[in-house]
């Protein structure tokens, strides 16, 4: 009986880093997932990864109550640091989808957000969507549980954090992932800034005349045709990003 008992704590062990980590997770973190389906993934994938891991989880869940507890809140923030690491990247890409969606004149036709339950424009929420599409198809989830499984060897179940650690690799991740995104955007800003100084100087030239108005179909135009040549370059280059550094892990 104190054996099963061990095994069982281990095993919410197990599920408090792995819950925690798909709890952040792209994909399976949007709201529109209802809570009992993600319940239920985590467990499975718990359930999955225990034998994997038992010996390394068995000797904590020996500990004393209070030193127990102390693990399971580290083990929470473990999981969900490495949830937090791999979604990253799609924040960055969320928010300079919504600067492509405003330097090409879209930002006012809003969607249904993906990844969160804020509205946000109807550009922003089709780049997210492609990407986390691609995300499953490529199997880059399948890299995420095995950031998880090595993170065992990494991180041990001991009920000891590097705090400093954490936030080293979460700045270095948030700082790579925004310039990977930032090459994504550029094209869309410069068209933005060349469009915006040929229409102030026409303007200077012909102040009679509504240029603003009068030049926004063309400046629609443009931005969508800019976007149909570039959108697959786009998913290509991020999903080739956010694996490579799923694969560092």
């Amino acid at each position: 009986m104190p054996q099963m008992s061990d095994t069982i704590i281990a095993a919410f062990l197990v599920f408090a880093r792995v819950g925690a980590c798909l709890l952040v997770m792209p994909g399976l973190s949007s709201p529109r997932i209802p809570m009992q389906i993600r319940l239920f993934v985590a467990l499975a994938c718990s359930l999955m990864v225990v034998p994997m891991v038992l010996a390394q989880v068995e000797p904590a869940a020996r500990s004393a109550p209070l030193p127990l507890m102390r693990i399971i809140v580290i083990e929470i923030i473990t999981g969900g640091m490495i949830g937090v690491l791999a979604r990253l990247y799609f924040w960055a890409l969320q928010f300079m989808a919504g600067a492509i969606a405003m330097a090409t004149g879209y930002s006012g036709a809003s969607g249904g957000a993906i990844e969160s339950e804020e509205p946000e424009a109807a550009i922003a929420s089709f780049v997210t969507l492609s990407a986390l599409c691609l995300f499953f198809i490529s199997d880059l989830h399948l890299e995420v549980f095995r950031a998880l499984l090595s993170s065992y060897s990494a991180i041990p179940v001991d009920g000891n954090f590097q705090a400093s650690t954490a936030m080293v690799n979460l700045t270095d991740t948030l700082s790579r992932a925004f310039l990977s995104t930032i090459r994504i955007a550029a094209p869309f800003i410069v068209f933005a800034v060349v469009v915006n100084i040929a229409i102030g100087l026409i303007n200077k030239l012909t102040p009679s005349i509504p240029v603003y108005f009068i030049s926004m179909p063309f400046v629609l135009a443009g931005g969508l045709m800019l976007l149909y040549f570039a959108i697959p370059d786009i998913l290509r280059f991020f999903t080739n990003e956010a694996g490579a550094y799923l694969r560092s892990f």
